[in-house]
């Protein structure tokens, strides 16, 4: 008899260090330039193998939250499924801590979980560029999610060159009550609305020498043009972390969520404790993480 097998992965959320916007392309993407990486702040999804013909089944801990083809992670399980024939059934149990919408990849990161447990749960075999060629088909983000750590994300998000992985720090993520939709604030994009732009090279260069203070100064956003001009409450969680401590401050993705860096996990605690104090905003303390 067949002992059917149980998984459980975690899914780890992403900040942006950089995050530029080239011009938008013929199929309505944009093409970006981005420097980003994972974080220890993860959602886990526990998967069961199910019995052939039982199909997918997606339970998790959110209240409302769609658990059929709108979620990302049933999305992904369906597309291997599909891909690779399998017949067997899969039930996935997602325990979501990485707030949603929060412009820090948690639905991505799902995602890339499910591929990643289910390429090890099938024994498909597949490479790491085979896993994200896959995760692709559903959503820019996903490829980084599959590879982690510190990257330059190019094209839609979806080309991916490895950089030297950003010195450990700690990280303070303020996420504030509102909703962002990434797509709004793609299409609200203005050129002539940014005061600052990336400085790729430079920060590259900060990487390579692990250097911190130096890659702190670069961090920047050209999305902050859109959200913070409709949600005020961004810059003053930037402002209240540059306050209380925190070397550096940016708005991730499209928003809300801010996050602080700080080299010690004491001054880190700090800045939580103040912002939770002043702020209704959720708050989170947790640090960089290497890649696969």
């Amino acid at each position: 008899m067949n002992v059917l097998k149980t998984l459980k992965v975690d899914a780890y959320a992403k900040i942006n260090l950089t995050l530029d916007i080239l011009g938008k392309r013929p199929d309505g993407y944009h093409d970006v330039s981005m420097v980003m990486q994972s974080i220890g702040l993860c959602d886990r999804i526990k998967f069961s193998e199910e019995p052939k013909g039982r199909g997918i089944t997606l339970v998790t801990n959110v209240p409302g939250l769609p658990c059929g083809e709108r979620n990302l992670a049933y999305r992904a399980a369906k597309l291997m499924m599909d891909t690779y024939n399998i017949e067997q059934g899969i039930h996935m149990n997602l325990t979501k801590r990485i707030p949603i919408a929060a412009g820090l990849a948690g639905g991505s990161s799902n995602a890339a979980a499910v591929i990643l447990a289910m390429n090890e749960m099938f024994n498909l075999e597949l490479s790491l560029k085979e896993l994200c060629a896959i995760g692709e088909k559903i959503g820019s983000d996903i490829p980084f999610c599959l590879c982690r750590g510190t990257m330059l994300a190019e094209g839609r998000g979806e080309k991916l060159t490895r950089l030297p992985a950003m010195p450990e720090c700690y990280v303070i993520l303020a996420n504030p009550p509102v909703k962002v939709s990434t797509a709004w604030a793609y299409q609200n994009y203005q050129k002539k609305d940014v005061n600052q732009y990336p400085k790729t090279a430079e920060i590259l260069s900060c990487l390579t020498e692990k250097n911190l203070a130096g890659i702190g100064k670069l961090l920047c956003n050209v999305l902050e043009s859109v959200t913070i001009n409709r949600y005020k409450e961004i810059d003053l969680l930037k402002k209240l972390m540059l306050e209380h401590g925190a070397m550096a401050s940016l708005m991730s993705g499209s928003g809300p969520t801010v996050f602080g860096l700080t080299e010690d996990q004491k001054t880190a605690e700090h800045i939580a404790e103040q912002l939770r104090k002043l702020t209704n905003a959720r708050i989170f303390v947790t640090k960089t993480v290497c890649g696969n």
